[in-house]
Formats: C-alpha cells, structure tokens, sequence
C-alpha cells in the first residue's frame, strides 16, 4: 500500500497524542524506524496488512491513508493471431 499524505499521518499522531514509537508498538512493530521514515518522505509503501492496522489504531479508514500499491510491471500485450 502506498501512503497517500505522510503530513495527514502525523497529524492524526498529534491529534490522538501517539508517539511514533507507541503507534509502532501498537501494530505490532519492534521498532519505530519505519514508521519515521514514512512519516519524512524517505519511503512511502507498507504491506497492506500494516496499513490496515495503522488505519485501525488511528481509527480511520484504510482508504484515508492508504491506495493500494500500482504495479509497475505492465502485463504482457496479448499476441496477435494471424488471419490465415
């Protein structure tokens, strides 16, 4: 899932008072060092299963954070018959 607004996910920390680390702790994370990077830009993809917990915590929608991840890997044009 890719991050929508990163500036959206910090306020909603500020907002309901959770830290980086609390908020990590709560989804399940060992570390908050990912979750600091989403939140300076530095990435800005997750697993959907962590994107789904994060909008859980923070009581929003997946859908308010998150948009599934676009593929950049194109599926292969479909092969053109011969008219024989």
């Amino acid at each position: 899932m890719k991050l929508i607004d990163r500036r959206k996910l910090a306020r909603l920390l500020v907002i309901q008072e959770i830290s980086q680390r609390q908020l990590a702790s709560d989804i399940g994370w060992k570390s908050h060092s990912y979750l600091g990077r989403l939140l300076r830009g530095e990435v800005d993809t997750l697993e959907p299963e962590a994107a789904l917990r994060i909008a859980e915590r923070l009581k929003v929608g997946v859908d308010d954070l998150f948009v599934p991840r676009v593929s950049t890997h194109s599926a292969q044009p479909a092969r053109r018959r011969s008219a024989a």
